[in-house]
């Protein structure tokens, strides 16, 4: 007797999304302890992160992009603010808003942050076989694309 694959309501292999979210749930949680300022909170620097990525942002708009609440940003961007990593301007065309924008010191920070990971990462792959690496390397878009989603 065949044993069938478990699938979900939408047809996809419940085993591969097992799978995929175990493996990724490891390792991010391995990546997060290659951290450069140990002072900072997952949540503190995924914030600087979105900065660098999309640029400067409301703290309502940091607030969404988050998925946190915006007294919760609030809090997160005075405490970022206090650590000189982002500095608050007026916003452009509402007076009552603010502008959050990144320093150069958590650029810097981000950077060697990424370095460190990277490096972390690029010592983990040297331990796979040249079919393994290509399949992680052609992985990699598709994944981003499920980060994103």
């Amino acid at each position: 007797m065949l044993k069938t694959m478990p699938e979900l309501s939408n047809g996809v292999d419940a085993d591969a999304v097992n799978s995929l979210r175990s493996a990724v749930m490891r390792l991010s949680r391995r990546l997060k302890h290659q951290r450069v300022d140990e002072s900072l909170s997952p949540t503190e620097m995924s914030v600087l992160g979105t900065l660098a990525r999309c640029g400067r942002a409301t703290p309502g708009e940091l607030a969404r992009k988050e998925h946190v609440q915006p007294p919760s940003m609030t809090r997160i961007v005075a405490m970022l603010e206090a650590k000189g990593l982002v500095r608050l301007e007026a916003h452009p065309d509402d007076r009552r808003q603010k502008v959050v924008t990144q320093t150069e010191q958590a650029e810097a920070m981000l950077e060697e942050s990424r370095r460190k990971r990277n490096a972390w990462l690029a010592e983990l792959a040297a331990g796979l076989d040249d079919d393994e690496w290509a399949k992680v390397r052609d992985a990699a878009p598709v994944l981003e694309k499920l980060a994103q989603l």
